[in-house]
């Protein structure tokens, strides 16, 4: 029997260290090819990442992790990628969200009969309504990502779907047609209640469809989507040890200019002007940029023509605002994730802010300096434009403090402990995530319209052999679900084509 792992006679380069990158590398080293990974961020982990103000460090991507619970299908790639370890602590915060609401405290429990006996109580008129989205919620508690093999793969071991798993996801399946043609904003505005429709639409974003919103609150429902204790730092530190320890190398620092190609097939990489040659590339940057940038011509392929056209829709790229905020105050005992109305509405790039939402990371340790408080505050709307032309005209601190301003002043209205007591704030635009991430517009996410039909594209290129690619772009909405899903996807591609056992 060949020892893949002994054999290492292939160079796989990788563009990206973010979370499909590493899940790439990691199953294409297992599997007998030397990988090398080129980050142009000093750091891994892409958008899955975090960083440090004077002592505060600011959450800037995992809030949960689906595949966190031994009944996800996801569960055994994160065990593999070296995410999920014996002994990891995961936190399962219940209530996940809530509500002020004319000063009573309204609630969105992962369990389903909490949450059904206090939505009647605050909302007896909304009881069919309630009725129904219980009813619902406990239909995808046995969603499941799937994670499956390709066709025509040689595997060291298969991950079929059982029987099992797909009677338990059949409710799902059953309501996925009637939820994917809503919005979570047109699902949550069914209730009466103001404030059950502001938890409902503050859950995840208001223009996905509704079938996001109930997989994500079946999620919670099922025991899954636990923040694992680091977040976003410590899972992708974990896979690129994992990684590393496999032999793989990571050179952070380092962009990749333009995949070269010869003779119809990806033959390596122009970094830092200097040519590294390799047998296969894979592109788990966004894809956006990469299919315009990283080649001479920009590779035109039906289906990348087909991703630029879906995402050139208004509204199809998800872009956020992120503000980090750090008081010299210990919140510790108050929600822990929270969203409500503000007081005085103000103005950001042209749309009124009426509500806000923010979660504090009081209760965990080394986020914050002893008996103070990290505070991080997402606004999800597309200020690509908005955020450019600041720069463009000099205007981009000022804007910052402008917005920073109006932020303390709802924030402290809400909470008063915190007055006068910020010690330092962060604020990262679109433009902030397209330098550090190289994502397209500073986009981390792709919306698909409600009715429409979600597009997966290609992991390979048509045209060029030896090039594959994965990443959030490839499986529409992203995350890190899909991130970890398609790296192991494009690693298969590359096992199949070049004759090799698929390792896990």
């Amino acid at each position: 029997m060949i020892d893949y792992h002994n054999m290492k006679s292939n160079n796989v380069l990788i563009i990206g260290a973010g979370i499909a990158g590493l899940t790439a590398g990691i199953y294409a080293q297992k599997s007998g090819f030397n990988v090398t990974i080129y980050e142009s961020h000093h750091i891994s982990g892409g958008n899955c990442t975090s960083w440090r103000r004077k002592g505060y460090l600011f959450e800037g991507g995992l809030h949960w992790l689906t595949g966190s619970s031994t009944d996800q299908m996801l569960n055994k790639v994160w065990r593999e990628t070296g995410v999920l370890t014996d002994g990891k602590r995961i936190t399962h915060t219940d209530p996940f969200l809530v509500c002020d609401w004319q000063g009573q405290q309204i609630c969105l429990y992962r369990d389903v009969m909490k949450l059904a006996a206090h939505f009647n109580a605050v909302s007896p008129e909304d009881k069919p309504r309630i009725r129904a989205l219980c009813r619902d919620i406990v239909r995808f508690t046995g969603f499941n990502i799937p994670v499956m093999d390709i066709g025509g793969l040689k595997v060291e071991k298969k991950a079929p779907i059982t029987i099992g798993k797909i009677f338990t996801m059949l409710p799902s399946l059953l309501r996925i047609g009637a939820l994917s043609k809503l919005t979570v904003a047109e699902y949550a505005a069914r209730f009466k209640h103001p404030a059950i429709r502001l938890l409902l639409s503050s859950v995840i974003t208001p223009e996905f469809d509704a079938v996001s919103l109930l997989a994500t609150l079946g999620c919670f429902a099922s025991g899954d989507g636990g923040y694992i204790e680091g977040g976003s730092l410590a899972l992708a530190a974990n896979m690129a040890k994992c990684f590393e320890d496999l032999g793989g190398r990571i050179c952070c620092g380092k962009k990749a200019e333009k995949v070269q190609v010869k003779d119809g097939k990806a033959c390596g990489l122009i970094v830092g002007g200097m040519e590294i040659p390799g047998d296969a590339v894979i592109a788990a940057s966004d894809t956006l940029a990469a299919i315009d940038n990283l080649f001479d011509p920009p590779l035109r392929e039906k289906w990348t023509l087909a991703m630029r056209a879906n995402t050139n829709q208004r509204g199809a790229l998800l872009m956020c605002t992120f503000i980090g905020i750090g008081v010299e105050t210990d919140l510790s005992g108050s929600p822990e994730h929270a969203v409500f109305t503000v007081k005085n509405p103000f103005e950001y790039a042209g749309k009124n802010i009426t509500e806000l939402g923010y979660k504090h990371y009081a209760e965990f340790s080394g986020y914050a300096p002893k008996g103070c408080t990290a505070i991080t505050i997402i606004l999800i709307g597309d200020t690509y434009d908005y955020w450019k032309q600041a720069r463009e005209q000099g205007h981009y601190d000022k804007c910052k403090k402008e917005l920073i301003d109006h932020i303390l002043t709802a924030l402290e209205e809400q909470l008063p402990a915190i007055k006068g007591k910020a010690a330092v704030w962060d604020i990262a635009t679109p433009l902030t995530y397209e330098r550090y991430c190289g994502t397209f517009h500073g986009s981390w996410m792709t919306v698909t319209p409600p009715g429409a039909k979600r597009l997966t594209y290609a992991y390979k290129s048509r045209q060029i052999g030896n090039l594959y690619f994965a990443g959030q772009r490839i499986m529409p909405p992203g995350g890190t679900p899909v991130a970890v899903s398609t790296g192991r996807t494009a690693a298969q591609y590359l096992c199949r084509d070049f004759g090799v056992v698929f390792k896990s």
